[in-house]
């Protein structure tokens, strides 16, 4: 009990060393994924646009977290370095899953509507139509959007999880944006 309450207090930096020092799953460990779980599944359900691909990307994020737990260099707070990696691991999933539904039969949208009950509440409907229009970028694209705009970071935190400049960080979005007003005019 006084481990919990100690580490409850510790930083996320400091729960990364520690967890590093470790050596398999013990409480530092596990502490940050319980500060984290549902912050990484949020992201990873904006970048993978569905719930199934959302928990399998959330669950890769953890296992390569586990994995690489020794890698946090403290370069940059442990939010933004966790973040980093489930940006890259969402657009290596993202990229398999491209080459794998190019083979596959997809519903049309206006199917996909007709499942959409008319009981369901507003907000499903824009989320639905959200997430449509997220699609309709790269997924790097796609990624800055959600990290900027739902997630809240600062362009210097995007730049240091894209490893670009903060100028082009800020064209890409800019970019994105009238791309998405182009395609969906208000």
């Amino acid at each position: 009990m006084v481990t919990t309450v100690q580490q409850t207090q510790q930083t996320d930096e400091q729960l990364a060393a520690a967890a590093a020092r470790e050596g398999s799953d013990g409480p530092a460990f596990l502490t940050l994924l319980d500060r984290h779980r549902e912050r990484v599944w949020r992201v990873c359900y904006r970048l993978m646009g569905n719930e199934h691909d959302a928990s399998d990307a959330a669950q890769e994020v953890f296992v390569r977290l586990f994995l690489k737990r020794a890698d946090f260099a403290g370069r940059s707070k442990y939010v933004t370095w966790l973040h980093g990696v489930t940006v890259r691991t969402c657009l290596s999933m993202r990229r398999g899953r491209g080459r794998r539904q190019r083979r596959e039969i997809t519903l049309p949208a206006t199917e996909l509507e007709q499942q959409v009950t008319s009981d369901q509440t507003d907000s499903v409907s824009l989320s639905l139509d959200l997430n449509r229009m997220l699609e309709t970028l790269g997924d790097e694209d796609r990624a800055l959007i959600v990290l900027k705009y739902v997630e809240g970071y600062s362009y210097q935190q995007l730049s240091e999880i894209f490893g670009l400049s903060v100028s082009g960080c800020k064209m890409r979005i800019s970019r994105a944006r009238g791309k998405l007003r182009e395609q969906f005019p208000p």
